[in-house]
């Protein structure tokens, strides 16, 4: 019996619009073509999580009730969308701790594998920056840079590794399902 393949994704500018400390959980929006996307995954039985830097709650922006708040909001939107996801895992230290769980050190992704019971190295990792493809190649997995968010401007760097290139999630979602099942 083949393992379910997860798909590991960063949430601001690759599932949500991309906001400069995001503390407002009604400030919560989907991006376009970000729910289409996550429903191709789901239906070709892909396994989704996310995997996300938060370092306003280490440098005190922010706390972690404050978080969860916004972290229900954007289920909410998906699951309105009937989008619904297998967890979300957060680092919420600053830069300069030097943790172990700070994308792109593989600390998130090796919980949520552990959680899941998933092989990195037969997963995705989708996100709009360097951290998150540096992530994918540092596990071995699959990495896709999305336009959105930060990733059009990330795209132009001539040293960036990423696997696949793609306009958004429903775009890498097609490229995903070209792996097969």
């Amino acid at each position: 019996m083949k393992m379910r393949r997860f798909v590991m994704l960063d949430r601001d500018g690759t599932i949500i619009r991309e906001c400069d400390h995001l503390s407002d959980p009604n400030d919560v929006e989907l991006l376009e073509g970000a729910a289409a996307g996550l429903r191709t995954l789901r239906n070709l039985g892909c396994g989704l999580v996310v995997v996300t830097n938060q370092p306003g709650i280490g440098r005190g922006q922010i706390d972690e009730a404050r978080l969860g708040e916004i972290h229900a909001r954007m289920n909410t939107l998906l699951a309105a969308e009937g989008v619904t996801l297998d967890g979300i895992y957060y680092c919420p230290h600053a830069p300069e701790a030097n943790c172990d769980c700070r994308k792109p050190a593989a600390g998130l992704a090796l919980r949520a594998a552990g959680d899941h019971g998933f092989v990195l190295t037969e997963s995705f990792v989708i996100g709009d920056k360097r951290c998150d493809i540096d992530l994918g190649r540092n596990i071995g997995a699959t990495s896709i840079l999305v336009r959105t968010g930060y990733g059009d401007n990330e795209a132009r760097q001539p040293d960036l590794k990423a696997t696949h290139v793609c306009r958004d999630l429903l775009e890498a979602a097609s490229v995903i399902e070209g792996y097969g099942k």
